[in-house]
């Protein structure tokens, strides 16, 4: 299996049924201009709703911007695994955050092959490429998967994320082969409302892209 995160989590029982079900990681939107935001304690009880479901669950905070002393209080209070900077934050901050006992993660618009210079510049234990957007993820727009092919090929670790669906993950992972797919809108009835029957087949499906990929 190709591991998934299901990000934009706002509800306990979403976030209680996705780790049930296997998903590697949970997202949860600090940003407070995002339509998936939720507060830091209600962030803590989702962390501690889906590791009751699965102790193997990680749990992402998703950041815009955010000072570096933001991002810490946040991490300890609701015990994340690691951040995710979804914003325009300088390599300083992720060293920063690094140095302070924080996985860092960064994502990266993907609109062109300029793009992936950007990636290179940015060093983090994982690289999510998404789309670009205002909304700074869960757009639902798809990003050109050769680049991100391109990135994977060069030595990047790679999460992609941008429009996947239970329908178009298993091609992304044969494409790309990344080392995990996020998925938010791709999965929702409204945003930070998840779909149970769609989160069910996004996580079959990144099952079935490994099965298809070994054969």
């Amino acid at each position: 299996m190709t591991p998934a995160k299901i990000c934009g989590v706002t509800r306990p029982d979403d976030a209680a049924y996705a780790a049930h079900l296997g998903a590697a990681y949970l997202g949860f939107n600090f940003w407070a201009r995002s339509k998936r935001f939720v507060e830091p304690v209600l962030g803590r009880a989702l962390a501690r709703t889906a590791r009751a479901a699965s102790p193997a669950v990680q749990c992402v905070g998703v950041f815009v911007d955010a000072p570096v002393e933001e991002i810490v209080a946040v991490a300890r209070l609701v015990g994340l695994d690691a951040v995710q900077l979804h914003g325009d934050e300088p390599v300083a901050d992720g060293a920063a955050l690094t140095a302070a006992g924080l996985t860092v993660w960064k994502a990266i618009a993907i609109a062109g092959p300029d793009d992936l210079a950007r990636v290179a510049a940015w060093p983090a234990a994982v690289h999510v490429l998404d789309a670009a957007s205002p909304a700074r993820g869960g757009s639902g727009q798809t990003i050109d998967w050769s680049l991100a092919a391109q990135a994977v090929a060069a030595g990047h670790p790679v999460i992609l994320a941008g429009g996947l669906t239970p329908r178009n993950v298993a091609s992304a992972i044969a494409q790309v082969r990344p080392l995990a797919v996020d998925v938010a809108s791709g999965v929702e009835t409204s945003p930070g409302v998840k779909d149970p029957i769609a989160v069910h087949q996004f996580l079959d499906a990144t099952r079935r892209a490994v099965s298809y990929l070994r054969r």
